[in-house]
């Protein structure tokens, strides 16, 4: 397997951050070759700022983090995809390193990140009671809801992503029901806003319906 890795970051409306997060993985070139920036319809100058650090950016007109990470597979070239946000202000150095890992050692197939955080409503009062309920041997994992992962580009293209916030979920569960293995990795303290209540309400919904989507339950 090829060890060098592409980064993916869907970004929507992320002018203020997303340099910063490019500047933290371009110190890790050792083992990135590839940094993919995907405008999801933004409004602002996120495109432009990315550009301005000499990464690939490609626009995705259709809103909605699935089809961001749609877009992100198909024009990756490495076989070992690395998933982040681009809304995080606070990345660690060697970030990647620590989320690609156990696939590079073969112990795992896909990799969840979990971190400290400030929040996690949806998680708390919504997945993780349902993963009990309905997928009791998935209740392990800490941050199920995480958007920084990695994992094979074969694997990816083998699921069909949700296209809203159920999107997470949805990769983690068809990971493990397609028979990957899975591991979390620690990655340290992020910090990003707090959402609203009410975009907690339309995220709560998204992420129940793909969680009940993969237990069968209409």
């Amino acid at each position: 397997m090829n060890k060098k890795v592409s980064v993916i970051i869907p970004a929507y409306n992320e002018e203020k951050t997303i340099r910063k997060v490019i500047t933290v993985l371009q110190k890790e070139k050792d083992i990135i070759d590839e940094i993919v920036v995907i405008d999801n319809a933004s409004s602002d100058k996120t495109s432009s700022r990315a550009l301005s650090k000499g990464v690939n950016v490609y626009k995705c007109e259709k809103k909605g983090k699935g089809y961001a990470m749609e877009t992100g597979i198909m024009h990756a070239k490495n076989e070992i995809l690395v998933f982040l946000d681009a809304d995080i202000n606070n990345y660690a150095g060697n970030l990647v390193h620590k989320l690609t890992a156990p696939i590079l050692n073969d112990e795992a197939d896909f990799v969840k990140s979990e971190f400290s955080r400030n929040g996690g409503r949806v998680t708390t009062l919504v997945v993780k009671p349902l993963l009990s309920i309905l997928f009791p041997d998935m209740y392990k994992f800490a941050q199920p809801l995480s958007g920084m992962i990695a994992g094979k580009k074969s694997d990816f293209e083998k699921i069909e992503l949700e296209k809203d916030y159920g999107v997470d979920i949805g990769i983690l569960l068809d990971m493990i029901q397609n028979g990957a293995r899975v591991k979390e990795v620690h990655i340290g303290k992020i910090n990003n806003d707090s959402q609203s209540w009410e975009k907690l309400e339309d995220m709560s919904k998204e992420v129940m319906r793909a969680i009940l989507k993969r237990a069968k339950i209409k």
